[in-house]
């Protein structure tokens, strides 16, 4: 598959933690850095992610905020 997104971040799923619509997953990125994605539950049926899964955070948006 190819994406038009340049930010593609390879990772390793650690979690997943579902909710009644939508879960949670984190990737560990390297260097004890942890992403987490909010992604409905069919796409994580779809994509049969579980922890120990090879996986990409694909970040493609129009703003990035940073707070302090």
């Amino acid at each position: 598959m190819k994406l038009s997104a340049r930010n593609q971040i390879k990772g390793r799923v650690v979690e997943v933690k579902t909710g009644a619509t939508t879960s949670h997953v984190r990737l560990d990125i390297g260097n004890g850095v942890i992403v987490v994605a909010s992604i409905t539950n069919e796409a994580v049926d779809d994509l049969a992610l579980k922890p120990g899964d090879e996986a990409y955070a694909v970040i493609k948006a129009s703003d990035v905020m940073v707070g302090k």
